[in-house]
Parts: structure tokens; C-alpha cells; sequence
């Protein structure tokens, strides 16, 4: 096995064994039996609504990903695009420790269309950027009903207001192709984790919850940025662990925090599972590239 194989390896192996030792830390801190038995006594059609919520806010985010790609030139059908984010998903989810699924898409774009891989990772960095703006849009939006954050509520909505100001006339000034449909794409955005937002209240419904939704939500949306430190797989542990700390500064249900962030992480698996077909059946990618290939293009224009 030559080092780069041996490296790969490892990164997986890390992987697993951080999310085992997150999963183990967040299991101390709460209690499993009643975490079990969240599980077992679930609403299972607000479960399946759930389901079906994050679904569509993933096949929504594909939308605002073709519109970014689009507004590089690349002009291929919502199907084709939704096919390829499936196929990323499902490297996302089930192959850990790898270049992830946007390293197959430039490599898949770049080969297909001939696009310099910059193009192509600049439109995935503002695809992604334009999903952390509409978190902390909703973010702001739920201060205003959490009492324990002790600030002027004018605060965070001036700071989002500015903040988008400037990261419009940025993106207006010095990458005109990917702001051509600013405000579709960032509506693109809001849509995509109000759904998100919309399946963690479905989850909640699923035990019959009464109480107030703001700090389970707005805790969720926080662990959604602590996921992005890329340690565990798919946001395993990481989200989890957040969760189980915010619940003793808002004030929630601990076992109920977490019984959130372990049901959406099964729920973003499933969702996951049918890029299964484009990675092992389906001829339409083939030949997907080693992860030594896909790396090798990212390098290409470097």
C-alpha cells in the first residue's frame, strides 16, 4: 500500500474513532435509557414527515447548486444535477475520511465540461456560503424569542444586515458571474434550511412536544456551524456534543436535544442512500475517479 492509500486509510480510521469517542463522551453526560426510550416511543408519520421535509430541502439545495453552476456556463438539466448531488451525498455520508462528495463533482464537471477547477470550486464555496448566511439569517430571527441571550436584540439583526451588505457588494465587485442571481439563490438558501428547520419541528412533534421551539432550534442551527469542523462522520458526535452542552446554557431537555440530533442524522443517512445506485449500478458516472485522481484535478490549477 503506498503512503497516499495508507494516508486515506488512516483519515477514515481517525474519523471513525473521534465519532466513537464524541458519541461515548455525549452518553455520559445524558441518560441512554431515556434516550431509548424517545426513541422507541416516537410518533413514527411525524418521523416519516420529517423525512420527507429534509428530502426536499436537499432537492431545493440542488436547485441553488445548478443555479451557481449555471451562472459559470455549464448548462445540463435539474435532473442531471440532482442525480450528481445525490452521488455526493452519498460520498459525503458513507465514505468519510475522502476528498468528500464536492471533490467528485469538480472532478466529474471538470472532465465532462472542461471548466477550469477554480470555477468549479468557487461555485461550490458560494453554494455553501450562501447556506451559512441563511443559517445565521433564521439564527437572528430566533434570538428575539430566547430570553437567556442577554443582548439588544438589535445587535445581531444590525450585524446581519451590515454583514449581508458587505458580502453582496464583495461578491458584486470581485466575482460578478457567481452574483448574478444574488437574491434567487440566497431565497434558494432560506428555503433550504427552513425545511431543515421544519423536520427538527416534526421530530420534536414526534413526542408530543408543548413547550417553546426557539432554543431547540436555535441550538440545532449553532451545532449545524460545529458540524462544519469536519472531525466525525456526517456531523456524528459533533452536532450531538453541542447539543448536550447548549441544553444547560437554554435551558432544554437534554435527552431530548440530543434525541434531535441522532434522529436528523439518521434521517440525512436515508436521504443519503440512493446515491448508492449512482456510485454501484447506474453506468451514468462511470468511470468514477480514484480519490488520488479526484484529488490530483483539484490540484490542477493550483
Amino acid at each position: 500500500m503506498d503512503k497516499k492509500k495508507l494516508w486515506s486509510s488512516a483519515k477514515v480510521a481517525l474519523k471513525i474513532i473521534v465519532t466513537c469517542l464524541l458519541i461515548y463522551y455525549v452518553f455520559q453526560k445524558i441518560d441512554f435509557n431515556k434516550v431509548k426510550s424517545l426513541f422507541l416511543t416516537s410518533n413514527l408519520w411525524f418521523i416519516l414527515l420529517a423525512f420527507f421535509t429534509y428530502l426536499l430541502s436537499q432537492v431545493v439545495s440542488s436547485w441553488r447548486l445548478l443555479g451557481f453552476l449555471k451562472a459559470i456556463g455549464l448548462d445540463f438539466s435539474f435532473g442531471f444535477n440532482f442525480r450528481l448531488y445525490l452521488l455526493g451525498m452519498f460520498y459525503n455520508v458513507f465514505l468519510p475520511g475522502g476528498i468528500g462528495g464536492d471533490g467528485y463533482k469538480v472532478y466529474l464537471l471538470r472532465k465532462k465540461y472542461k471548466l477550469p477547477t477554480k470555477r468549479l470550486l468557487l461555485a461550490l464555496f458560494f453554494d455553501r456560503l450562501s447556506g451559512l448566511w441563511a443559517v445565521g439569517f433564521i439564527s437572528v430571527s430566533l434570538i428575539i424569542f430566547i430570553p437567556q441571550i442577554q443582548i439588544p436584540k438589535t445587535w445581531p439583526i444590525a450585524a446581519l444586515l451590515i454583514g449581508t451588505l458587505i458580502y453582496y457588494l464583495v461578491m458584486k465587485r470581485f466575482f460578478t458571474d457567481y452574483s448574478r442571481h444574488f437574491f434567487r439563490s440566497h431565497i434558494k438558501a432560506g428555503t433550504v434550511q427552513s425545511l431543515q428547520i421544519l423536520s427538527v419541528i416534526f421530530i420534536l412533534l414526534s413526542q408530543n412536544f408543548t413547550g417553546k421551539y426557539s432554543p431547540y432550534l436555535f441550538s440545532f442551527l449553532m451545532s449545524s456551524i460545529a458540524a462544519l469542523v469536519n472531525i466525525g462522520v456526517a456531523g456524528l458526535g459533533v452536532r450531538d456534543l453541542f447539543m448536550a452542552h447548549a441544553s444547560s446554557v437554554f435551558d432544554i431537555n437534554q435527552n431530548l436535544a440530543v434525541f434531535i440530533t441522532f434522529t436528523f442524522w439518521m434521517i440525512n443517512v436515508l436521504a443519503s442512500l440512493p446515491g448508492l445506485w449512482f456510485v454501484y449500478r447506474s453506468k451514468e458516472f462511470e468511470p468514477l475517479p480514484t480519490e488520488e485522481e479526484a484529488e490530483l484535478v483539484k490540484k490542477e490549477d493550483e
